[in-house]
C-alpha cells in the first residue's frame, strides 16, 4: 500500500496540480495563485523604489553640477546603480508569472536567484567604485564649493535610500524574496554612502580635507561586508538550499498530522520565492490506498496553509515497518 499525492501552487497557475484529485476530498487550495500575489507586490514595490530614488538621483546630479563635489559624485552614482538593479528584478518577477512549459516543469522561479546575483554583482561594483574614488581623493584632494547644498543633498540621499531599503528589506521577507531583500541592504549602504558625503563636508568645513575618503574606505570594507552575506544567501538558494529550521518546521508540521506515524524522508528547496516541499510519510500498514491518500492530502494542505512560503507539496505515504 502506496499514496503519492501532490499539490502545486504552480508559477503562473492560477489552479492547483495533483496527482490525484484533490476536489474529491472537498478540500482546495485554488484561487488566485500566492505566487502570483508576491510577485504583483514585489513589483509594486520596485516601481515605487524606482521612483524614490530617481528623484533623489536627480535632484543630487544637480547639487554636483553646481559643487563639483567628487564625493557627491559617487553617491550620485551609487543612487543610479540602487535604482538600475529594479531592472533585473522587474524581469524576475515578471518571468515567474509565466506559466510552466514542457521544459521548464518548474516554471520560471530560478530566474529571480540570477537576479539575485545580478544585483550582488552590482554591490560589488559600487564597492569597488567607491574605494577607487576614496583612494584617488586620498591621493589628489579637493574641497567641493556649495558646502551646505552638498551637506543637505547627502542628507536627502540618506533618507531616499533608507525609504527604499526598509520597504524593500520588508517586501522581500514578507514574500520570501531574497533578491528583493538583498537589493533592500544595498539601498540602505548606499543610505550610509550619503551621510559619508556629510561627514566629508563637515570634515571639509573644519580644514580636514581628508575626512571624506577615509569614511569612503569604511563604507567600502561595509559594503564588502554585504556583498559576502548576500551571496551567500542568494547563492545557498541557488544551490536549492534552505534557511536552518525550514526542514525541521516541516518536519514537526508533519509528525502533528493525523494518520502521520513517522516522517520518513524530508526535502524543501526554493524555487523563486515559494519554497517547494517533498515528503515521505509512514501510515498504518493496514489501511486502504484510498484512506492513506486522504491522510498524505490532508497533511498537503496543513503544509500549505501552515510552513511559511510552502505553497508546493508532494507528500507520499508508506506503510510503517
Amino acid at each position: 500500500m502506496a499514496s503519492h499525492t501532490e499539490q502545486q501552487h504552480g508559477h503562473g497557475h492560477g489552479h492547483a496540480e495533483r496527482g490525484h484529485s484533490h476536489e474529491e476530498h472537498g478540500h482546495s487550495h485554488g484561487g488566485i495563485d500566492p505566487a502570483l500575489l508576491r510577485s504583483r507586490e514585489a513589483m509594486r514595490t520596485l516601481l515605487l523604489s524606482l521612483t524614490i530614488l530617481g528623484a533623489t538621483a536627480i535632484f543630487q546630479i544637480v547639487v554636483v553640477i553646481l559643487s563639483g563635489s567628487v564625493a557627491l559624485l559617487a553617491d550620485t552614482v551609487h543612487n543610479v546603480g540602487d535604482a538600475l538593479t529594479a531592472v533585473p528584478l522587474g524581469v524576475a518577477f515578471l518571468l515567474v508569472r509565466r506559466p510552466r512549459t514542457d521544459q521548464m516543469t518548474y516554471g520560471w522561479g530560478r530566474a529571480e536567484d540570477f537576479a539575485g546575483l545580478a544585483v550582488v554583482a552590482l554591490i560589488l561594483f559600487s564597492a569597488a567604485y567607491a574605494a577607487y574614488e576614496a583612494v584617488d581623493r586620498l591621493i589628489n584632494p579637493s574641497a567641493p564649493t556649495h558646502l551646505l547644498a552638498t551637506a543637505i543633498a547627502g542628507v536627502i540621499g540618506f533618507i531616499g535610500n533608507e525609504w527604499v531599503a526598509v520597504y524593500r528589506i520588508r517586501s522581500g521577507k514578507r514574500t520570501g524574496s531574497a533578491a528583493l531583500v538583498a537589493d533592500g541592504y544595498h539601498a540602505r549602504i548606499d543610505g550610509f554612502t550619503s551621510l559619508a558625503v556629510v561627514v566629508g563636508v563637515a570634515g571639509v568645513a573644519l580644514g580636514f580635507k581628508l575626512a571624506d575618503p577615509i569614511v569612503g574606505l569604511l563604507i567600502s570594507i561595509v559594503i564588502l561586508r554585504i556583498v559576502w552575506q548576500s551571496l551567500r544567501t542568494i547563492g545557498l538558494r541557488a544551490l536549492d538550499g534552505v534557511e536552518d529550521g525550514t526542514i525541521e518546521a516541516i518536519r514537526a508540521r508533519a509528525l502533528r498530522a493525523a494518520g502521520v506515524r513517522s516522517v520518513v524522508d524530508v526535502r524543501a528547496r526554493w524555487i523563486g520565492h515559494v519554497i517547494r516541499t517533498e515528503l515521505v510519510i509512514a501510515v498504518d500498514p493496514t489501511l486502504t490506498v484510498p484512506t492513506a491518500h486522504e491522510i498524505a492530502d490532508g497533511l498537503r494542505g496543513e503544509l500549505i496553509d501552515g510552513v511559511e512560503h510552502v505553497t508546493e507539496a508532494i507528500v507520499e505515504a508508506v506503510p510503517a515497518a
